[in-house]
């Protein structure tokens, strides 16, 4: 439990925050529209149906305030850096910005879901209003100011009336229907593209289905111009409680004016102003970073259709495991896909590796392999870098490492790194130990960094530092002929596939296994966990850092940290 909260607490907190201040504007606005005395005669009208679409109002406007910041990686990247003086737990809320994009987006998913309800409810018992279904004060609200548009408390105008169409013709006519159907079809297509199976597998149709937020938050701003909701003006005194008995008298004597009524000034614009100027700051520079030339440094086809590419841009600097959006012209001038650095901060220049799994990678690396040798490739756009939980790598005495597939890019960047500091002997590291696990489906994918490996495991060894990387490679994929093929070369000194001291393990880690170890060569450290794979295995290794974790702050502590872009 202890260390649950040391990986969760602060989170835990700004979920109850987040989740606390939702909770009071849905109770302050709908209890604001339930009781107050200027709503008296439009709730007479639509009953608690009023509250019920003015409640979820309220919680809309402060969540699309939200749903914007967490996806402007330049301002997160600000504040990381903004953060570095503060703990370690402050820098990881940052890691998290796409889980709250999403959970911000499930709460205006819900709460749209309310609103449209309750509204479709209330145009239906303004409709039944106008047309006296009710009681005698209904039909007279509704009848108000047919002859002045100010006065009146039923948008549904006698012009309109057409016992067969009204609802709709009223949805469809009106500033506040028009836009509100807009930005429910809008958000619909938008979630609905966002599904784990459609942005993995037809990303780009996630990735332009999710533009409709421009017009999303277009017909937001614009929704509230129509005040359809409207409450009684209070410049003109009129006693509700004596008067709603006496519709008869209303003009006529002095206790029961003709009410007045107004429609509510638009807030929306007020809420989301400010995420979209930093939004529009982000594009714009993201179009300027557009601009800067790229050059290739180096392409490079590696096994399993994975592609290397080394780049250089003038001015660009980054950090260990920082990843940056990549666009080509030549595919798609609007598409920005993310990409794990592989290059360390030492070198002078940045590298990505591009593994083949949609439309954007497959045209792009059928573009790199019909160039002719030495030529330069297409046009690219590069924006970043953008920080990730990797970065904090070096603040940690002791680091586990663990890699699934092209999820091991980020830890190439940082043993590069590992591997220059030690040959400047940089007296700043603080990191002493290592742990580097990385799983495979093929035995492929295991050349694309097995000459750093080499490298790395030579470097060690010269300086006498063995102990500090200890790295153990896993081969998920595999059949009997393969296992047996390891199994007659076992007493090779270096491994078949990667030609490492360290031999290649079939199957899958036995992670309790793991953190024990981890655990008894280590009994009084900061062990930083970094994953960088799918959900399932991440799951597991949080699980096993709460395990594995002492309560007692002189024994074994796991951070947990994944990467998220």
């Amino acid at each position: 439990m202890g260390n649950w909260f040391v990986n969760n607490g602060l989170t835990s907190f700004i979920l109850v925050l987040w989740m606390g201040i939702n909770i009071f504007l849905f109770v302050y606005y709908y209890l604001h529209y339930d009781l107050e005395e200027e709503h008296f005669y439009t709730r007479h009208l639509l009953g608690s149906a009023l509250a019920w679409a003015r409640a979820p109002a309220a919680v809309l406007n402060f969540n699309c305030m939200l749903i914007l910041l967490p996806v402007c990686r330049n301002l997160l990247s600000l504040l990381r850096g903004s953060f570095v003086c503060c703990g370690r737990s402050l820098r990881k809320q940052l890691d998290k910005n796409l889980s709250f994009h999403k959970l911000v987006a499930y709460m205006i998913a819900l709460m749209t879901a309310v609103h449209v309800i309750a509204h479709l409810l209330n145009v239906e018992w303004y409709n039944n209003s106008r047309q006296g279904v009710y009681d005698k004060l209904s039909t007279a609200l509704s009848d108000l100011g047919d002859t002045d548009t100010t006065t009146y408390l039923n948008p549904i105008r006698e012009k309109d009336i057409d016992p067969q169409q009204i609802p709709t013709y009223f949805v469809f006519t009106t500033i506040a229907g028009i836009t509100g159907v807009i930005i429910t079809l809008s958000l619909i297509l938008i979630i609905t593209s966002s599904m784990e199976v459609i942005r993995r597998s037809y990303f780009e149709v996630f990735w332009y289905t999710h533009h409709l937020f421009i017009i999303f938050f277009a017909g937001l701003v614009i929704h509230g111009a129509g005040r359809i909701v409207r409450a009684q003006d209070d410049d003109y005194p009129h006693n509700f409680t004596y008067c709603k008995d006496h519709v008869d008298d209303w003009g006529k004597i002095p206790e029961c004016p003709v009410p007045q009524f107004e429609g509510g000034f638009p807030k929306t614009w007020m809420w989301v102003i400010g995420p979209m100027f930093l939004y529009l700051c982000e594009r714009v520079l993201r179009f300027i970073r557009y601009t800067q030339t790229v050059k290739y440094r180096k392409i490079v086809l590696r096994p399993s259709k994975v592609l290397e590419l080394q780049l250089v841009k003038n001015g660009f600097k980054m950090d260990v495991g920082q990843y940056i959006f990549i666009n080509c012209p030549s595919i798609s001038q609007l598409e920005w896909h993310p990409f794990t650095m592989t290059s360390a901060p030492e070198e002078d220049f940045f590298s990505v590796h591009i593994r083949s799994a949609g439309d954007w990678t497959n045209k792009l690396i059928s573009i790199m392999e019909q160039l002719p040798e030495g030529a330069q490739g297409p046009k690219l756009g590069v924006d970043g870098p953008f920080g990730t939980a990797s970065e904090d790598v070096f603040d940690y005495e002791v680091a586990m490492l663990v890699g699934a597939g092209i999820g091991v890019t980020p830890f190439a960047s940082i043993l590069k790194s590992i591997w220059y500091k030690f040959k400047e002997s940089d007296p700043k590291l603080r990191t002493r130990k290592i742990y580097f696990y990385w799983l495979c489906r093929e035995t492929n994918a295991f050349e694309w960094f097995a000459d750093l490996l080499q490298v790395l495991e030579r470097e060690m060894e010269e300086r006498g530092m063995g102990h500090f990387l200890t790295y153990k490679l896993y081969l998920t994929g595999w059949d009997q002929t393969l296992a047996n093929f390891f199994n007659v070369n076992f007493d090779k000194d270096t491994d078949v596939v990667t030609g490492l001291k360290q031999k290649t393990n079939i199957g899958r880690p036995n992670w309790d296994k793991e953190y024990d170890q981890v655990c008894k060569e280590n009994p009084t450290s900061g062990v930083g966990t970094f994953i960088c794979g799918p959900v399932a295995l991440a799951t597991v290794l949080e699980k096993k850092c709460a395990k594995y974790s002492d309560v007692d702050p002189r024994k074994t502590k796991f951070y947990f940290n994944k990467e998220n872009f």
